[in-house]
């Protein structure tokens, strides 16, 4: 792999050094979380790191998402910035498929976990929903990617919007049912997940809805199943032209960093369960009373 394009004067490069150096944080971050796991009350030292579901699940996004950093790919457009197998769309694709169902499935534990502490059905309502909804985000995704169809990617980003304003409103919900830290850490993750949601509306489903309204004006032929997955598996197009990256870098940055910090915390959460229970908000009891309570009496 070539690396003389890397040089401060071109953004590409620059780019691609700041998302080296976040993996290599979320990295270490990672290791910290597993150092946490293998020395908690929760287990003994010599206790694997696959011990804990949510922590493995976490390795699984971190992990995905440094692959990802190190060789970034537009997966629709077919670029990529290194001339290798490794980034082949099929290969980059099928990585953020494992990773981001894992990331699902991380939300879902810990709402359905949250759930149970705070006795609130709709936040384990709307914790079956998860996965399901990013299963199908994720058959859009794809369906984009081998047609070359900016169309999936507008139904996919809009079934990530739809599910995170579920999650929005499952954790206010929950936020009514603790109190102190617990009730402050929720409401910071509805602020997140409403930012979230706000970025996904005003930035990132227009820009697909505009790509494909393009193809549609241009008239463009969409390649079908066979045809589109040979051309995911073959081709590949190096480019460090700053014009061909300039609209990924917004969504890439942020999703390489704030996404798998969130990750991290997801996977951190067995660590403070047992505490939770304490910061839930109990219901005072109906206090006995000592009067006596009229009987109606029929008349006959």
């Amino acid at each position: 792999m070539s690396l003389g394009w890397v040089s401060w004067s071109n953004p590409v490069a620059v780019w691609w050094s700041f998302l080296l150096a976040v993996s290599a944080l979320n990295i270490a971050l990672l290791l910290g979380l597993h150092r946490s796991y293998r020395s908690t009350l929760f287990g003994s030292r010599d206790r694997d790191f696959a011990a804990e579901p949510l922590a493995l699940l976490c390795a699984a996004y971190v992990l995905g998402c440094a692959f990802r950093s190190i060789l970034p790919r537009a997966d629709v457009q077919r670029i990529c910035l290194f001339d290798t197998w490794l980034s082949s769309i099929l290969v980059g694709r099928s990585v953020a498929t494992v990773a981001e169902l894992c990331f699902a499935i991380q939300w879902a534990i810990v709402l359905r976990e949250l759930s149970k502490i705070a006795r609130s059905d709709t936040a384990k309502n709307i914790s079956k929903m998860i996965v399901p909804l990013i299963a199908l985000a994720e058959c859009c995704s794809w369906y984009a990617v081998i047609s070359t169809n900016f169309l999936g990617n507008v139904l996919e980003n809009s079934l990530w919007t739809a599910t995170f304003a579920l999650i929005a409103i499952a954790l206010l919900r929950l936020a009514l049912g603790f109190r102190g830290l617990a009730q402050f850490a929720i409401a910071a993750t509805v602020v997140g997940a409403a930012g979230y949601v706000v970025f996904m509306c005003s930035i990132d489903v227009p820009m697909y809805f505009t790509r494909w309204q393009a193809q549609v004006a241009d008239g463009k032929q969409y390649f079908g199943l066979f045809s589109g997955l040979h051309d995911v598996a073959t081709r590949w197009v190096v480019t460090h032209n700053i014009a061909q990256w300039d609209n990924e870098i917004p969504w890439m940055s942020l999703y390489f960093s704030v996404a798998v910090w969130t990750s991290l915390l997801l996977g951190g959460f067995g660590l403070v369960r047992h505490l939770l229970p304490r910061y839930r908000v109990r219901r005072p009891l109906v206090k006995a009373t000592r009067r006596p309570v009229p009987v109606p009496v029929r008349s006959s």
